[in-house]
């Protein structure tokens, strides 16, 4: 399989609402959020429509962590597990954690703790057809962030949207689509 790449450093992008993907891409979001009080963490993620349809969303909860990096390289693997499965092969990975954006856009070996984590976000990636990482604000992250937050409550129940809106974040879609 050939894999087309656009870009293979890291975007960013200023504005601090959230920014469609061209047409006949699809854009990941994704974040983490750490309930220390109950020893683990959130997971959220969408994938969007350049119109800001919703094709996909999870929240899910997954294991105590010992640093915002760690919490956010394992949401990111999460969510690409969950993309590639879900059928997606045109994808931009965004995530509001710079450091994180870097480490799984850059070609270098990572020769952190978590390198290995690191590594199967590439090995994802490169299963893609298309792929192009990029760095958001928080603005630009606010769907994803609320999914991250739900899975306070969703126990550990993984919970899944197929071209739904999450009820959980349905605020924060409105006011992204409001920007479009």
């Amino acid at each position: 399989m050939q894999n087309h790449r656009l870009g293979l450093g890291l975007r960013y992008h200023g504005s601090a609402t959230w920014q469609p993907p061209p047409s006949s891409v699809y854009k990941l979001n994704f974040d983490a959020a750490i309930f220390a009080e109950l020893d683990r963490t959130g997971v959220g993620a969408i994938i969007r429509n350049e119109h800001g349809q919703v094709m996909a969303a999870m929240t899910a909860s997954g294991p105590k962590v010992s640093s915002s990096e760690e919490a956010e390289l394992l949401a990111c693997r999460r969510s690409m597990e969950f993309a590639v499965d879900a059928g997606f092969t045109k994808l931009i990975i965004e995530g509001d954690n710079v450091t994180v954006m870097k480490a799984i856009s850059s070609s270098r070996i990572n020769c952190s703790i978590l390198g290995y984590v690191v590594d199967d976000i590439r090995h994802l990636i490169h299963c893609l057809e298309w792929a192009r990482t990029s760095f958001t604000r928080r603005g630009g992250n606010k769907v994803a962030h609320a999914l991250a937050q739900h899975a306070r409550y969703s126990l550990d129940n993984d919970v899944y949207w197929m071209e739904d809106s999450p009820p959980p974040a349905v605020e924060a879609l409105i006011q992204d689509v409001m920007f479009l």
